[in-house]
């Protein structure tokens, strides 16, 4: 038995007309009032009677692509390459084959990205795309398992790209662990031994699976080195990487490299050793990860680990709309790439 809207009502304790003004957003409602008749929502599994075009099919022509930060290179990036994908597809008429994608911009909070993803299943959206790394919270983890098996049992394709693995979503997984332990194993390579970490925010799932990749080659390469001290945690920004590096640098003496979770942080890094009189790398190398566009043209050219994030991000498109076979047991590894460039040389002495 369908659940109705005042199914809703009884359950948030307010009139079915409160819960109609929080669900069109057209109406000042209290926060405590909203919540409330969201969280109602959420449990009932209420499906909200869409535009009468929607209410003909199973899906809409809405595709919600969810993001962290859309002014982060990272994430614009893919968000740009999946929304390139919804036009019609080459060789088919364009009048209906094309869809509306939605960047849905979360700005890292568990909350909010739940409250989307029960936005686009109101919506009835054919397809959900969710990028980048997952928060490390099991309530949270088992939550948006949860929302995307009631998404895909009505009809909606569950994508994620950058993420690890759930239940009833095709994953593109980023190769985090092993790019990361390659990047360190150059600067192994290069006969470095005191390696400073800049990490990102510790309850990521990426920050985890690139520190660990860091770790495992200096274990490997039985390196001495206290892991605990020479990392530091901080946001995936550049004013991170600099408060960090002057942390490591009060640290550590004999600092002879820093690797950087990825490439924002790596230009906090970088101006961070230049305001201390070091250079870079005849004092200290450094390294970052992604390969986002200004990484070449930094000065010097950043050493870095390549994400092909738009050939992720299409492929993540594609695989929403349904035009790319499903990748073995649902599941692709995207592979990371070293760039060796002039930010990274041998120590010193």
């Amino acid at each position: 038995m369908a659940v109705t809207l005042a199914d809703v009502a009884a359950r948030a304790r307010v009139s079915a007309a409160t819960v109609s003004r929080v669900l069109s957003g057209n109406y000042p409602v209290a926060e405590s009032t909203r919540t409330r008749v969201l969280r109602a929502v959420d449990e009932l599994e209420y499906v909200v009677n869409g535009p009468a075009s929607a209410l003909a099919a199973a899906t809409s022509d809405l595709v919600g692509v969810l993001v962290n930060d859309i002014a982060d290179p990272f994430f614009g990036i893919m968000a740009g390459a999946v929304q390139a994908e919804m036009g019609a597809p080459a060789g088919e008429p364009g009048r209906g084959a094309e869809k509306l994608a939605v960047i849905c911009n979360t700005g890292g909070s568990p909350e909010r990205e739940l409250n989307y993803l029960t936005l686009l299943q109101r919506q009835r959206a054919a397809a959900v795309v969710l990028t980048g790394g997952a928060v490390e919270h099991p309530e949270h983890a088992a939550a948006v398992a949860t929302k995307a098996s009631r998404l895909a049992a009505s009809g909606t394709r569950v994508v994620l790209c950058g993420r690890p693995p759930i239940a009833d979503a095709t994953t593109l997984t980023f190769d985090n662990r092993g790019g990361a332990r390659r990047l360190t194993e150059h600067l192994l390579t290069l006969g470095h031994r005191r390696i400073g970490y800049v990490a990102g925010p510790a309850e990521r799932t990426t920050t985890r699976h690139r520190l660990e990749g860091h770790r495992a080659a200096l274990s490997a390469a039985k390196v001495d080195q206290d892991m605990e001290r020479l990392t530091v945690h901080g946001l995936y920004d550049r004013a991170s990487g600099y408060d960090a590096t002057l942390e490591l640098l009060r640290r550590a003496r004999g600092l002879t490299a820093v690797v950087a979770a990825n490439d924002t942080i790596a230009l906090g890094v970088c101006a961070a050793l230049r305001d201390q009189g070091l250079r870079i790398p005849e004092d200290v190398s450094v390294a970052g990860f992604d390969d986002l566009p200004f990484s070449a043209d930094a000065v010097p050219a950043l050493t870095t680990m390549r994400l092909p994030l738009h050939e992720a991000g299409a492929r993540a498109g594609r695989l929403a709309l349904g035009r790319e076979p499903q990748p073995p047991g649902g599941v692709a590894m995207v592979r990371a790439e070293l760039m060796a460039r002039a930010s990274t040389a041998p120590p010193r002495g």
